[in-house]
């Protein structure tokens, strides 16, 4: 075994004992399929009013833009689906991925923690991690990386694991082993396309952001939501997982083993057309849900419940 391949195996073992689900490894090179696609997305107007997509584009195509003299990507996958559907009955919903804390701060702790340990494997290198919150496209790496494809609904999926994992990165300048892309396992099936209330799965791997109800709870800001979303939104009220929910990959899914993901404990039973701003503070305090404001959680409640 090569140093090369001995240094990979090591980062993907010591990726897995920090609690990843999994590791893969791609060459940095340009996204060439992925820029066609990006362009087209957003001169249709895809991306609502998330104009931060249409920033640094040559930089979510191309890492070494982000880091100098860039080589290799190191894709992980982090669990975070719950023992426990908390909404599935409710009339109102909040998506699997806000019931803890921010995945942010969880998922850039233990990339740090990989960092850290091939620093000390293979000396000073240049490398940067990524946690959602930079222009790079995460999903197309993991997808490279041979970790899963990218399914109808625009989500990572894996055979073995289903789609409810967050996707972080390592950029670095070291030379390592690279995995080979999978198979698209979709197939005929249209279940995420059928069950799309709004419709914002307009083909094959083309997603209208400005329809996703996760896009009008979350990331739309105006006052109102758009009228003609109005008995669309299914009681979600932060996010949307009616599209990962119907897709026959996640019966694979299993509870995640992450303590920072765990809801609060009054989450489930809060009545939320009573919400205050001292229970939003004590529910949400680390919470992805804190982008939304208590006006927009309010705002969106509103909504489906007018």
């Amino acid at each position: 075994m090569t140093k090369q391949e001995k240094i990979t195996q090591r980062i993907k073992q010591k990726a897995i004992e920090l609690g990843f689900m999994t590791c893969g490894i791609s060459k940095v090179e340009f996204l060439e399929k992925e820029a066609t696609y990006l362009e087209n997305w957003l001169k249709n107007g895809m991306n609502g009013e998330m104009s931060y997509m249409e920033n640094h584009f040559d930089k979510r195509l191309n890492p070494s833009l982000l880091v100098d003299g860039a080589k290799s990507v190191i894709s992980v996958l982090l669990n975070y689906y719950p023992k426990e559907d908390l909404f599935k009955d409710n009339d109102l919903k909040i998506s699997k991925y806000a019931y803890g804390t921010d995945y942010h701060f969880a998922l850039k702790y233990k990339l740090k923690d990989l960092l850290k340990f091939i620093i000390d494997e293979v000396g000073d290198i240049n490398a940067r991690v990524f946690t959602d919150s930079a222009p790079i496209m995460d999903k197309a790496w993991a997808e490279r990386s041979g970790l899963g494809w990218q399914g109808k609904n625009g989500m990572l999926i894996s055979k073995q694991k289903g789609s409810f994992f967050f996707v972080g990165e390592i950029v670095l300048d070291v030379d390592l082993e690279y995995d080979n892309p999978t198979e698209n396992h979709c197939g005929t099936c249209t279940k995420c396309i059928d069950a799309c209330p709004t419709d914002a799965i307009t083909k094959a791997n083309v997603i209208d952001g400005s329809k996703c109800i996760s896009y009008l709870t979350i990331e739309l800001k105006d006052e109102i939501i758009p009228k003609e979303f109005k008995n669309q939104m299914e009681g979600w009220m932060f996010g949307c997982d009616i599209c990962q929910d119907v897709c026959p990959w996640n019966r694979f899914s299993k509870p995640h083993t992450t303590s920072e993901f765990n809801p609060h404990p009054k989450l489930k039973d809060t009545e939320w057309t009573e919400l205050t701003d001292e229970i939003f503070r004590e529910l949400f305090k680390k919470s992805p849900i804190k982008r939304t404001k208590l006006s927009g959680l309010k705002r969106n409640i509103k909504f489906i419940k007018s």
